[in-house]
């Protein structure tokens, strides 16, 4: 198994980050980055999964999306050498956008039906390759000084050759926001399970009784990172749950259970954080989180400190 495709979920409209997403896809928001430069949410993403080594990628998206995505960005690249001729870090930046471009394509979600109805989407771009799977609103930080985050579930599964999602242990009081899971401990060192059950924003209650796992500490849980790595059989699983439902809400979450009574399917914590960019103030925790991750760090916590005080 070799992971060479990503697919980017991005068709929704953000209704969380209103007004703002009236007007511009939340995955194009302007995000400061480790290198110091501001780039569209979606492009810090992509990186991370080029850096991972995906050669192409495919967006999904809302009808109409797909040219607003290319000219966004075929605009940022000539902007950039308009705008700074012979500035080098312009002209290094012009060319991840142009690697980008060459490397990208597009599928359209016709209608919202469904976080698994994006994902379904992508089929014909995988062409029966497993593939990265990542979201629109979501930035990766790794804790890891060699591997992002992409890098570190895309080593496993290529190791293990199984389906493998990104988990962190998240404190109960969280848990009705994400996917929770439990499995059988497979490696302690590396953080690794064979996933048994998942249950889509668990109850506190329900997460007691059916998810909690013995050596992990108690309060906490292992919640969905929002990123993945799955095979092919996925496809069948969402096309045939699609079928058998109202034609109306495919979501990811059952079909991965499906997977996971079908076949070996494994979890891996991730050493790093997700930042979901639609959540309250989950925008300013991502420009956090990559400066101080980045190379402006002594700069940003002189900032913080300063402020700190002040206050």
């Amino acid at each position: 198994m070799r992971i060479k495709k990503a697919v980017i979920t991005a068709a929704a409209r953000g209704e969380r980050l209103y007004p703002v997403a009236d007007t511009v896809q939340k995955a194009m928001l302007p995000v400061v980055d480790r290198d110091g430069l501001t780039k569209p949410a979606i492009q810090i993403i992509a990186e991370e999964a080029f850096a991972a080594g995906v050669e192409e990628i495919a967006i999904v998206c809302a009808p109409g999306d797909e040219v607003r995505y290319r000219q966004t960005f075929e605009n940022l690249r000539d902007n950039l050498l308009k705008a700074y001729k012979n500035v080098s870090w312009a002209k290094t930046e012009a060319e991840h956008i142009e690697h980008l471009l060459d490397r990208l394509q597009f599928c359209v979600q016709e209608e919202t039906l469904g976080y698994g109805h994006a994902v379904l989407q992508a089929k014909e771009f995988t062409k029966g390759e497993p593939f990265l799977l990542l979201l629109g609103d979501h930035l990766y930080v790794s804790d890891h000084t060699q591997q992002n985050c992409a890098k570190q579930l895309i080593s496993v599964a290529e190791q293990q050759q199984q389906s493998v999602t990104a988990v962190n242990r998240t404190p109960e009081y969280l848990i009705h926001k994400y996917g929770t899971l439990t499995g059988s401990l497979l490696s302690e060192g590396d953080g690794l399970y064979q996933v048994k059950k998942i249950i889509e924003k668990p109850s506190l209650s329900q997460a007691e009784l059916e998810l909690e796992i013995p050596h992990i500490r108690m309060g906490y849980y292992l919640c969905v990172f929002g990123m993945h790595v799955l095979e092919p059989v996925i496809f069948d699983i969402l096309e045939q749950q699609f079928a058998d439902g109202d034609g109306k809400d495919l979501q990811l979450t059952p079909a991965l259970q499906a997977l996971a009574d079908q076949q070996k399917y494994l979890a891996l914590e991730i050493e790093g954080r997700r930042y979901d960019l639609s959540a309250t103030h989950g925008l300013l925790q991502a420009e956090l989180a990559l400066g101080l991750a980045g190379q402006q760090r002594e700069e940003l916590m002189t900032t913080l400190l300063r402020l700190l005080a002040e206050k």
